[in-house]
């Protein structure tokens, strides 16, 4: 049988198994007491009514079938007891009672509460955590095909949503139905006549409920895609506002996210109208029941004199014990149709499958030794070719270059390199064995990258430097900084190495940027260099301070270098040339100058720019 989203999250809830039994218990003597706590209203009403019927032999139990008329005969025993000795003691004995089973009733529901705590958290933080730990582990593709705001609706207002709806039922579970039981037992025990009539009405009430409730998971789907369509647009309009400014575009961008929000303003005024029938729908399908109960009870107690009037007062109150919690049930249809719809987007994430799978006898290669070779590798996005049948060898020790114009696939050479993607065909070796028959950590560990835009987190230099090697001391850091020709501009900042670079580490300019994902590289120390158009995006002074950094980088390494300035790479060992997927010609830098057109022609251009 396949498992509801409900119970594949309460799965999360296991390791706080023993909050759960507690609060099960806590719940069972809560419902218990609730219960007697109404019953205990009975000898103080009949004292207060003088309705006692005198009972001065203590009865005796037969069997279960005559339970009610024991207990009320208890009662009255004990009762007529106290009465003989003292009426105001009697009064204060009973009202003591019920005070009592009030009290423990209200510190059982606390203690309830309390414990599930710890469930309902404990289950938020590892959902959280799940995620975050299955997002980690998904391939870089994943993310180019999914827009980040929809990511993000999911682990923020999704996840919200799911402890707003499952988890605040949690409580409900046991509480609810327990304390219907043990009214319902009491109501048994008072009349059994009367309890049958009650129970013929629920079911009808819970079928009227339900089927209003029918649409809600479709709204509430709808609302969070809505949520991730204007979060979408907010991510693009704060890490986009020099482009948004410059073109005049905030009236474009104003329109879509109105828009946008517009469609959330509906969708939740449909849900929330839908939702807020469910209070009132199933307040007056009990005030109905209990309307027609009045006029039944009222016939047994002013015509038939089966039960006495102190007596239809209690289990009036019992019918209205049940009301309540009859009603959140009620109201827990709605709320878990809600969380359906939130657990369906994140389970998204979780059962989504990393085609970059590890191989179960994966080996360790902790040390680069001779060459990587791409033999035969074709590689296409969906159906979309990118890479037809590329072949080339990279020697230890080498510097190889990539050149060619933009969409010629120079960049997912790199990410088959990183088996961010599988090729499509051929295979990738690295010393003879191919890329999948590695361990990803080991082929992580071997590979430095440093891409055009320079990838930083906001935190300090020194965290930032750091992630080349999280062992790395202190002057390791700063030597790598000072390699990478950052450390003088560093000590400059606020706080040196301990300055907040803040989001992208937009707090810097490029070139500085730059020098601090060298530094990174160069504190990590790979076998194999990956450079991707490092300089491309930086001014003359700043290309010339980076284009040092990388020199020292590249010294004594092997290299693959993605660049369209000539300075970069007319020092190759060998230079591919790449054109819609294809190398058209490789060799060196003066080879390929007197021997290829096509190569001698892009020179030209560049020496232009």
């Amino acid at each position: 049988m396949k498992k509801s989203y409900f119970q594949t999250i309460l799965g999360f809830g296991i390791p706080y198994k023993k909050f759960a039994f507690l609060n099960i218990l806590f719940n069972a003597l809560y419902a218990l007491f609730s219960a007697l706590s109404f019953v205990a209203l009975i000898p103080m009403l009949n004292v207060l009514f003088e309705r006692i019927e005198t009972q001065n032999i203590r009865p005796a139990y037969t069997d279960i079938f005559h339970l009610q008329n024991y207990i009320k005969e208890l009662l009255n025993y004990y009762v007529t007891l106290q009465l003989e000795k003292n009426i105001e003691s009697t009064l204060f004995m009973v009202i003591g009672l019920v005070l009592i089973l009030f009290f423990l009733k209200n510190c059982f529901n606390y203690l309830a509460l309390y414990v599930i705590t710890y469930l309902r958290n404990g289950i938020l933080r590892d959902l959280r955590t799940t995620l975050y730990q299955k997002i980690m582990e998904l391939p870089v593709g994943y993310f180019s095909e999914k827009r980040k705001g929809d990511l993000m609706a999911k682990m923020t207002s999704d996840v919200t949503e799911i402890q707003a709806s499952y988890l605040s039922i949690l409580e409900l579970i046991v509480r609810e139905p327990l304390t219907i039981i043990f009214s319902l037992g009491a109501m048994f025990i008072i009349s059994t006549k009367l309890t049958l009539f009650v129970l013929l009405f629920i079911p009808i009430s819970g079928w009227v409920i339900s089927n209003i409730g029918k649409k809600l998971k479709k709204h509430s789907t709808r609302i969070q895609e809505e949520q991730g369509d204007f979060l979408s647009i907010l991510d693009e309009t704060v890490t986009g506002q020099m482009i948004i400014k410059t073109f005049s575009a905030k009236n474009t961008f104003n329109e879509k996210f109105n828009a946008a929000t517009q469609r959330f303003y509906h969708f939740s005024n449909q849900l929330l109208h839908r939702a807020s029938l469910a209070g009132p729908v199933s307040e007056f399908l009990g005030i109905s029941v209990i309307g027609i109960l009045l006029w039944f009870g009222g016939k047994m107690v002013l015509v038939e004199g089966s039960i006495s009037g102190t007596t239809f007062i209690v289990y009036m109150g019992l019918a209205y014990n049940i009301l309540t919690p009859a009603k959140n049930i009620s109201k827990a249809n709605y709320t878990i149709q809600k969380g359906n719809a939130a657990a369906e987007r994140i389970f998204e994430i979780l059962k989504s499958e990393n085609p970059i799978q590890e191989n179960p006898n994966a080996l360790e290669l902790k040390q680069f030794e001779h060459e990587i070779v791409f033999n035969n590798v074709a590689f296409a996005y969906e159906k979309t070719t990118v890479i037809k049948k590329v072949s080339f060898t990279i020697k230890k020790g080498q510097m190889v270059a990539i050149v060619g114009p933009s969409g010629s696939g120079k960049t997912t050479l790199t990410y088959l390199l990183n088996r961010f993607y599988d090729p499509s065909q051929g295979n990738i070796k690295i010393d003879g064995i191919s890329l999948s028959k590695l361990k990803l950590n080991s082929l992580y560990n071997l590979v430095g990258m440093v891409t055009q835009n320079a990838i930083l987190f906001n935190d300090s230099v020194y965290n930032n430097i750091k992630l080349g090697n999280p062992n790395a001391d202190e002057n390791a850091i700063i030597n790598a900084a000072k390699a990478a020709y950052a450390h003088d501009f560093i000590s400059e900042l606020s706080k040196g190495y301990n300055t907040i670079i803040g989001d992208s580490g937009n707090k810097l300019s490029g070139g500085q940027k730059q020098r601090l994902t060298i530094a990174r590289a160069l504190l990590k120390d790979p076998d194999l260099l990956i450079l991707d158009e490092a300089t491309a995006a930086l001014d003359t002074e700043s290309e010339l301070q980076v284009q040092q950094a990388l020199e020292k980088l590249m010294e004594k390494r092997t290299s693959l270098v993605i660049a369209h300035r000539i300075s970069t790479i007319q020092k190759a060992d060998l230079i591919l040339v790449l054109d819609k997927g294809e190398i058209i010609a490789s060799g060196t830098h003066k080879s390929l100058l007197k021997e290829n057109s096509e190569y001698h022609k892009w020179v030209k251009i560049q020496r232009m720019d």
